[in-house]
């Protein structure tokens, strides 16, 4: 859906939808082929698809190989910046290349070939990306689990990918603490059922620990340097298009992760169409994806595409806020001159809850920044004005998922900079076609209706050629639900220009008496007052009518106030913005809102505390310690869950309406 949108966009956008082949022929042409598809699509049937058939090719090759034929060696590839240990390191297109063919030897040496599987365990230091192209180069298929993951956590990846190597380091750091990851990979091998028979060690200064002090495993531990210096370097393997290039596990809903499959040659020709199409990134621009390489963000936008557009990507080990202040980011901009800055809204709402006047923005020079994009979460419209008003740079929120890998809706700057939306994403990217289904898979023809988000099949390339291992699932979990699309599980509606509006998960709208809320739009109102930082709002269980809506927020600093007074106030702000059939009462004010490391909010968590559920710490929790605070908040104790609020009322309080 277009709506009333007219021009470049809007034809660009229609050619990839009634024209497919050529379209994305034409984006193909982004990327050197050792043999040329022999066309765009092949359908084999309404559920079943693959692109560029007879394509081959090899990513790690395009990411790397070619730019420095091109005569680019000498450029900027990739800036490792850890606030942690004050390590700075360039390396250019030539070095990296370099040290990936001398890895990609070194995992050939230990038996490493063509479709078997590699699971690397490590922080955010170039060794992460060097291991991924590595892989890539010799046809292996990575496993990337993020750093400090629990060890059963672990094991439950490695027996399900059944990798025969991993590797790893000796740690990881976060503020104020080093997480050991060692004791983690022994304890996951002997949880697993054992595939594994090598572990490739690098060692890091700041974190004991190292493969000499495992020489009596049954595994083989080994040194990544000692490895590296060892080898001799691997040329890039061949490689079909629909061979898989990675599994990138997710959270399931039957507890068992999913492990989203891409594949080598659309995922290749998409990401390096969206560098120059959605974000307006051109070779030798420094672009800085402000994420994790175990997340899809890390995996899309800080290791293939800006390198497969010949960009200059950044890896960064800190936070937005405590490394060692709430001017990281702008620190990074200036020191890189960045062009374009991808995150998380919650790192923007981090920095907006401690420095909600910007003071460490004016300390650094981000002339140099041209775009903030943001995805991850919904970007309420309340932060969207404060990072739009203070960087005076266009703040763009877009849309996607682990699974389609890159964006299925977005202001594409580098087709046409289209009008921003506070609380909208924008518009659908060319070849997402995306439809408003209701619960019955009839289309949602009123305007600014919510209802399921659907895409229409076949998805674009780059998007998951299934869940690894279980063909089956892959039908069940997203193509079942409506014949003929793929389900999001995101709810929303268009508004009269064409223009898609996120307001949450489809289990995140709540039935209060008959009555469907959509909680983004109640989080829209809470975020209204003045003195809150962040919020979530989820269903709890209520004897009489089914579900009520909770809120619960966080404070921006410096904010002082009675919490009887904001819990009223929010609950007023609701009955006006909303009406007094949001029954809106609960009100739960906290230090910090349970998060995953990626910046998720855990409702599901949430609830299941608030109901007296029995619940699962979430191995993505970022720190576990903050549900403590939240199991002593909704108790009704008189826990002071921020430190600059100067009250002794309990502050979970719910005001008479």
């Amino acid at each position: 859906m277009t709506g009333a949108l007219q021009g470049t966009y809007a034809d660009t956008w229609r050619r990839s939808i009634e024209s497919p082949e050529d379209f994305w022929m034409e984006a193909a042409q982004g990327i050197e082929w050792n043999t040329p598809p022999r066309a765009a699509l092949e359908q084999r049937s309404a559920t079943d698809w693959t692109w560029f058939p007879g394509g081959r090719l090899n990513t790690s090759y395009n990411a790397l190989d070619r730019h420095v034929l091109a005569g680019r060696g000498s450029q900027t590839a990739l800036i490792y910046d850890s606030a942690m240990t004050g390590t700075r390191i360039s390396l250019t297109y030539l070095e990296l290349l370099g040290r990936v063919a001398k890895f990609a030897g070194a995992l050939r040496a230990n038996g490493v070939g063509s479709g078997d599987r590699v699971i690397i365990y490590l922080p955010m230091i170039p060794e992460a990306i060097i291991a991924m192209l590595a892989c890539a180069r010799i046809g292996a298929v990575h496993s990337v689990v993020f750093g400090g993951f629990a060890a059963n956590e672990l094991a439950v990846r490695i027996d399900d990918a059944r990798p025969s190597i991993i590797v790893t380091a000796s740690g990881g750091l976060e503020p104020g603490r080093a997480v050991e990851y060692l004791p983690l990979v022994q304890k996951a091998l002997a949880l697993s059922a054992g595939s594994v028979h090598t572990v490739i060690v690098r060692n890091r200064d700041a974190i004991p620990g190292s493969a000499a002090d495992y020489v009596d495993e049954a595994v083989s531990w080994l040194d990544w340097a000692d490895e590296e210096d060892n080898a001799a370097p691997a040329d890039p393997v061949s490689m079909a298009s629909e061979d898989p290039l990675y599994i990138l596990y997710t959270s399931g809903t039957t507890g068992n992760p999913k492990g989203i499959v891409r594949d080598n040659g659309g995922h290749a020709v998409a990401l390096a169409w969206s560098m120059r199409n959605i974000y307006n990134i051109e070779p030798g621009d420094v672009y800085w994806a402000a994420s994790d390489v175990g997340w899809v963000v890390g995996h899309s936008y800080i290791v293939y595409a800006p390198l497969l557009a010949g960009a200059t990507s950044i890896i960064y080990e800190g936070k937005p806020i405590g490394t060692p202040d709430a001017g990281a980011f702008w620190r990074v901009v200036q020191d890189y001159k960045v062009k374009v800055l991808f995150t998380a809204p919650t790192a923007v709402r981090a920095i907006r809850r401690v420095d909600p006047e910007l003071t460490e923005l004016v300390k650094y020079d981000v002339s140099s920044l041209t775009s903030l994009f943001l995805a991850g979460e919904r970007l309420d419209p309340e932060t969207f004005h404060w990072a739009n008003d203070g960087l005076h740079c266009p703040v763009i929120d877009h849309w996607w998922q682990t699974e389609t890998g890159w964006a299925i809706c977005a202001n594409p700057l580098g087709i046409e900079e289209l009008e921003t939306r506070p609380g909208s994403a924008t518009v659908p990217v060319p070849g997402y076609k995306i439809d408003i289904l209701d619960s019955q898979g009839h289309k949602v023809k009123r305007v600014g209706k919510d209802g399921n988000i659907a895409i229409r099949l076949p998805l674009p390339p780059g998007t998951l050629l299934g869940i690894w291992g279980s063909p089956e699932r892959f039908q069940s979990a997203y193509l079942s639900a409506f014949p003929g699309y793929y389900a999001t599980g995101d709810s929303g509606h268009f508004d009269e220009d064409g223009y898609l509006y996120i307001m949450g998960r489809t289990d995140d709208v709540i039935n209060v008496a008959g009555h469907r809320l959509s909680t983004g739009s109640l989080e829209e109102v809470l975020t209204l007052h003045p003195a809150v930082a962040e919020c979530a709002v989820l269903g709890v269980h209520d004897a009489l009518k089914g579900q009520r809506a909770a809120g619960f927020v966080t404070l921006k600093a410096g904010a002082v106030i009675d919490h009887d007074t904001l819990a009223g106030e929010l609950v007023a702000l609701v009955r006006e913005k909303v009406g007094p059939v949001a029954a809106f009462r609960d009100v739960t004010i906290l230090d910090r809102l349970p998060k995953t490391r990626s910046g998720k909010i855990l409702r599901k968590t949430i609830r299941q505390i608030v109901d007296g559920e029995p619940y699962t710490v979430p191995p993505t929790i970022e720190d576990p310690t903050v549900l403590d605070d939240l199991i002593l908040a909704v108790s009704g104790s008189a826990h002071k869950a921020t430190e600059t609020a100067r009250t002794n009322t309990p502050v979970t309080t719910s005001p008479q309406q």
